[in-house]
């Protein structure tokens, strides 16, 4: 009698994640929330953060070597949870990992954008590199070609994050300072969306919000990418259906400050027993 084919295999395959540091983690939590049952491992490259200030050529090239550790660690599908690296190497890393899948947050958060936009006038808060190689424009005028898109580089906001500071006078103040210009000018032209183009900028949403004021609607694209992903598994029947899943921390540098800190993005503790050290 001819046995079947045993997709249970490849679907225990983990899902690899991969961050300049702990900003991917928000990704993470909500992989967990929408596919339960996937084993995920995940990458903060802590040492050489942040990729947002760095060259194009070397956030290739460290998005490169992340992504190759994952794949070497037997993944079945990669996810790049940093915005600069999915701005900046997604075409590179498609390339060179094909036929793996590999999902980016940059056209997750362009698409999330088109939609909840009704006037197409969106702004982008993002990284010095993100902001400067205009991914998210291009993603998002490929979607609705009439959008008008006002992109902010929000460095500090990634400073903040790491600190654990999300709210206060200093946190409102660095806020108002960057959002000022597009509130001043762009507001009357029909503003409504702003995306949260870092996955640090996230745990800072309240704030953020706050000063953009009523009517602008905020887009966090860790949601969309989870769904993203799941409707991948789904297509290449590669979904975990059930039991118990497993997640594992890797970092390239002090794994006491990754656990300390990602437990605040990731929204529960992680030990730092728990998280490997490991050398790109």
């Amino acid at each position: 009698m001819n046995s079947k084919p045993k997709p249970a295999v490849a679907a225990d395959k983990p899902i690899g994640v991969f961050d300049s540091g702990m900003g991917g983690l928000t990704v993470l939590h909500a992989l967990r929330e929408h596919l339960p049952h996937e084993h995920l491992l995940y990458l903060g490259d802590n040492a050489r953060l942040p990729y947002g200030t760095k060259a194009p050529g070397t956030i290739t090239r460290y998005a490169l070597q992340a992504a190759s550790h994952l794949v070497e660690r037997g993944i079945k599908l990669l996810v790049i949870a940093c915005n600069t690296a999915s701005a900046v190497a997604m075409p590179e890393l498609s390339r060179r990992f094909a036929p793996l899948p590999v999902v980016g947050v940059v056209e997750a958060g362009a698409e999330a954008a088109v939609r909840a936009s009704g006037s197409g006038h969106i702004a982008v808060l993002a990284t010095e590199s993100t902001v400067r190689g205009g991914a998210y424009e291009r993603a998002i005028r490929t979607r609705r070609t009439d959008a008008r898109v006002y992109s902010q580089a929000c460095s500090l906001f990634v400073a903040l994050a790491e600190e654990g500071w999300t709210q206060g006078p200093l946190v409102e103040a660095v806020a108002r300072e960057y959002l000022h210009p597009m509130l001043d000018e762009k507001k009357r032209e029909g503003l409504d969306c702003v995306v949260l183009g870092c996955t640090h900028f996230p745990l800072l949403k309240n704030t953020i919000a706050r000063v953009a004021g009523a009517g602008v609607t905020l887009v966090d694209s860790s949601e969309i990418v989870a769904l993203a992903v799941e409707k991948i598994l789904q297509a290449s029947n590669i979904k975990r259906i059930g039991g118990p899943a497993g997640v594992r921390f890797l970092a390239t540098d002090d794994t006491e400050r990754f656990a300390r800190i990602g437990s605040v993005f990731l929204g529960q503790s992680i030990e730092s027993g728990n998280v490997e050290l490991v050398d790109l």
